[in-house]
């Protein structure tokens, strides 16, 4: 039996922006607890964006980039009679949201020979124009889900 669901936390809006968003994605950069580096690289990434996405603020074009990652479904593993089915289920804004920060951070990590700020600025403007790794991974989940859309009766 399972026990009461974990309730969500409150997160606190960023210094800087005054927004959850960055806030979220700080803590999402951040290794062993060091929020102040993590905080660098953020704000030092949006920097970088506002310096070369002149047409809308930094943190307009960061929340669009993100919007352009996000996922609209995914697949879950469900098991019937034995079987296992990829089942296509829309996601929830907060999962989408948190998907979509931690595909941008990760493939930003894949990159080699350039300090992280730059690989995290490069990452977001390629998603922010609709290309680039992260948003290539939401393609290919929305495809696989369109693949697997025959077992969706087996959402529930």
């Amino acid at each position: 039996m399972r026990r009461r669901r974990a309730e969500k936390r409150l997160v606190e809006p960023d210094p800087k922006y005054n927004s959850e968003l960055v806030s979220r994605f700080v803590s999402i950069i951040m290794i062993s607890g060091k929020k102040i580096a993590a905080e660098k690289i953020v704000y030092g990434a949006l920097d970088i964006i506002q310096q070369k996405i002149t047409e809308e603020p930094p943190l307009k074009a960061f929340s669009r980039a993100l919007d352009n990652v996000r996922p609209r479904v995914e697949l879950k593993a469900r098991r019937v009679g034995g079987a296992t089915y990829q089942v296509p289920i829309d996601v929830a804004p907060q999962r989408g949201t948190s998907l979509a920060l931690r595909w941008v951070r990760d493939f930003a990590r894949k990159k080699k020979g350039k300090p992280m700020m730059q690989k995290l600025a490069d990452e977001l403007i390629a998603a922010y124009k609709q290309e680039g790794a992260a948003i290539k991974k939401r393609d290919e989940t929305h495809k696989m889900a369109e693949a697997n859309k025959a077992f969706s009766h087996f959402r529930w």
